[in-house]
């Protein structure tokens, strides 16, 4: 099973944070948490969506994507399905149960 380190799972949570939010820079991360939580339904993500976002954010991101590339799991398996339903709701309610 994978593991998140502590720097990962900080990075996760604060991308979670900015994706229950509401700006410009929420949609971008939205879009990229949701491109791993399933692509066919939520869509991909357009890495130049990154241009828009604060350097802090887009390291959060390049620890995130590290992670998903070492690791063959989904952010439900890892503990996060509440998170990521509530992002779902926010950004993509029509693919709500």
């Amino acid at each position: 099973m994978a593991t998140l380190t502590d720097k990962e799972i900080e990075a996760l949570r604060r991308l979670i944070g900015h994706a229950k939010r509401d700006s410009g820079q929420s949609r971008r991360v939205a879009d990229f948490l949701l491109a791993w939580w399933n692509a066919a339904q939520c869509g991909g993500f357009d890495f130049t969506s990154m241009w828009g976002c604060d350097e802090a954010i887009i390291e959060d991101m390049i620890t995130v994507f590290a992670f998903i590339g070492r690791n063959n799991a989904y952010p439900d398996s890892l503990g996060f399905e509440s998170d990521f339903v509530a992002i779902i709701h926010e950004w993509r309610p029509e693919l709500e149960e």
